[in-house]
């Protein structure tokens, strides 16, 4: 499953449901879609 979130941008897309808010996730800005979530370490 997935669910709309709003970026910093502003710009919305679809991300996995396991994705919380204020987490940083990687997006291809090609296509706008979801990547991968980025480790904050």
């Amino acid at each position: 499953g997935s669910k709309p979130a709003r970026l910093s941008t502003g710009a919305v897309v679809k991300v996995p449901l396991f994705i919380n808010q204020g987490e940083v996730i990687r997006v291809d800005t090609r296509s706008g879609e979801y990547q991968n979530r980025v480790s904050k370490s």
